[in-house]
């Protein structure tokens, strides 16, 4: 007796989808000026607090080898859609920043059209589908021993304060308009059984 190859259908109907979907929206219109990986590496970059923009933070991100994650980022400074500057925290490393020509192109990421077809959608369904992403990814993260990246604002490590948080884990305070950034040191909040 064989075993079936997809025994829950659903599960591989899911994750099939979910495959598509990023290999879809990966093929928008602008995609063609920039591979999958530097189009990740500009939305990363972008989106990635002080702490997390450097090319190792990246390649954990991307999940990928820092080898190849160092390629992704020495042909975006290239091109000049992203700048090195020293990390000052960590002399070892450096941090990467977005140029104008970076935001420029970013304006046209091939995402926007994956954002504004998520953004048709109900609220409760967007909401409902975030947690169902975020669980599946944490349990998957946590299976390969991966890091979960999430935004400060939703990270145990921060406490709130009055101009925005401090992080036990950098040991340093966020200004307001960091608390929707990505971080490489995230660690979810334990949600409440309800």
């Amino acid at each position: 007796m064989t075993s079936d190859p997809c025994p829950n259908t659903t599960d591989a109907d899911c994750a099939d989808l979910i495959v598509y979907l990023a290999r879809l929206a990966h093929s928008g219109p602008g995609a063609a000026r920039l591979s999958a990986a530097q189009w990740t590496a500009l939305r990363y970059f972008a989106r990635a607090n002080r702490f997390s923009r450097t090319p190792s933070a990246f390649s954990e991100f991307h999940a990928t080898t820092r080898g190849t994650a160092s390629q992704t980022v020495k042909s975006l400074v290239a091109m000049g859609l992203v700048e090195r500057r020293s990390n000052e925290a960590d002399g070892r490393s450096a941090l990467i920043d977005l140029t104008e020509e970076g935001r420029a192109m970013l304006a046209q990421d091939p995402m926007a059209d994956l954002r504004a077809a998520l953004a048709d959608q109900p609220a409760e369904a967007r909401t409902a589908l975030a947690a169902q992403l975020r669980a599946v990814t944490e349990a998957l993260a946590r299976q390969r021993s991966a890091p979960t990246f999430g935004r400060c604002d939703e990270c145990s490590h921060c406490a709130p304060h009055d101009t925005g948080a401090y992080c036990h884990c950098t040991q340093a305070m966020l200004r307001a308009e960091e608390m929707g950034a990505l971080c490489i040191d995230f660690t979810p909040k334990l949600r409440s059984a309800g």
